[in-house]
């Protein structure tokens, strides 16, 4: 398993809030173990005081997505930096699951956790994850969703660098939006009547307008 794929573990526990439209999924002990995926031993750990304590610790991971959204690379590496030295890891190599066409295990990294708690545990895989991500990518590759007021996160994943939303349903309604503007403005331009405006016409010294001669 690649180290980056772990960095998904951010993304979806920074996504359980919506800050601008006030909503909130991650209210429960059930809620959080949803975040846990198919890592089901780990999700078992969790109890009711990882609630707050996971609420924290997205806090922390949505502030280095602001800041990396910002331009502000020092920042988003210190916030993630402080992250890591928190919720430590330690890489191991594992072949469990995977075989290949003879039966022999497909060897990979692996984060081994060794939490006090499932926030631990949840944290140092996240903040790992985007780590390699982030010095594999660059920091430009940690986005906010720019169709407001979603502001979800990202990875870009893009050959081009282009990804400005976090979905496809995202990019749509902005396009959507921002054609409906273009129409508007349009259509509250003066349409041209092909005569000249009233305020074009040539006036006398004291501001009058001067009349139009009549035609013979």
């Amino acid at each position: 398993m690649e180290l980056a794929y772990y960095s998904d573990y951010a993304v979806r526990l920074v996504n359980t809030e919506e800050p601008v439209r006030g909503k909130d999924t991650l209210t429960s002990v059930e809620a959080v173990r949803d975040l846990f995926g198919a890592n089901q031993s780990a999700a078992r750990r969790t109890a009711d005081a990882d609630v707050t304590r996971f609420r924290s610790v997205r806090a922390r991971l949505r502030s280095v997505f602001e800041a990396a959204d910002g331009g502000d690379e020092t920042l988003a590496v210190d916030l993630l930096n402080s992250l890591l030295l928190e919720f430590p890891v330690s890489p191991q190599i594992s072949g469990h699951d995977f075989r290949d066409d003879d039966g022999r295990p497909l060897w990979h990294m692996h984060l081994a956790d060794h939490p006090s708690n499932a926030t631990a545990g949840y944290a140092a895989i996240a903040a790992m994850g985007l780590a390699f991500h982030l010095t594999e990518y660059g920091v430009d590759r940690l986005g906010l969703c720019e169709a407001s007021p979603c502001r979800n996160a990202y990875l870009d994943t893009s050959t081009n660098r282009s990804r400005r939303y976090c979905s496809d349903r995202c990019a749509t309604r902005a396009n959507v939006a921002a054609y409906r503007a273009r129409k508007r403005l349009e259509a509250d331009r003066p349409e041209s009547t092909g005569r000249a405006d009233d305020s074009a016409q040539p006036t006398t010294a004291s501001g009058e307008r001067r009349p139009e001669p009549r035609g013979r």
